[in-house]
């Protein structure tokens, strides 16, 4: 970064003077050509933006550094991770495709069972499976059959135990 006299109030000999360096040695290090390191930092940035764009803005430092071991460019993690903050590369993560099935996309589902579930109006046609009599929330399309506790319960002993149990010989329950 170069200080042009012309932009600042204060003159080169005073900023030097208070900071206890002198003109000649700023001067110096303003002539001075860039040092290795910050030469080899900015060839890395460029590997590293090549690197972030080439993941189309999805890998992180970890992935990053792993490609650039890949190419053969040693470099450790958190130097890929200042230089990926220097540059303002923040990986995007995109989220898993996800099928929305009440998309209008996925068409008409088709009917296996073949039954009729419509009725004219509530309560008139009364559908349930058949084959367990059993009380459960009814789906918005299937009305359901809804069972005392006491027919769930002989239906329950009599599918376990058969149909000679004896409700008195269970415990807790009252005949």
């Amino acid at each position: 970064m170069r200080l042009d006299t012309e932009e600042y109030a204060y003159s080169v000999e005073f900023m030097c003077g208070r900071l206890g360096v002198s003109r000649s040695g700023y001067y110096d290090w303003r002539s001075r050509p860039e040092s290795a390191t910050a030469q080899r930092r900015e060839e890395l940035k460029l590997l590293v933006k090549k690197a972030f764009d080439m993941s189309d803005s999805t890998y992180g430092h970890r992935r990053i550094q792993a490609q650039l071991d890949r190419w053969g460019v040693a470099a450790g993690m958190e130097l890929v991770r200042r230089l990926m903050r220097e540059l303002g590369l923040v990986p995007c993560q995109p989220r898993p495709k996800r099928l929305n099935l009440t998309q209008a996309a996925v068409g008409q589902v088709p009917d296996l069972v073949g039954r009729d579930f419509t009725a004219d109006a509530p309560g008139e046609k009364l559908v349930g499976s058949g084959s367990r009599r059993e009380s459960h929330p009814p789906a918005p399309t299937e009305p359901c059959v809804t069972v005392s506790r006491y027919t769930a319960l002989v239906t329950l002993i009599t599918r376990n135990f058969g149909t000679g149990a004896n409700v008195r010989t269970f415990p807790g329950i009252a005949a």
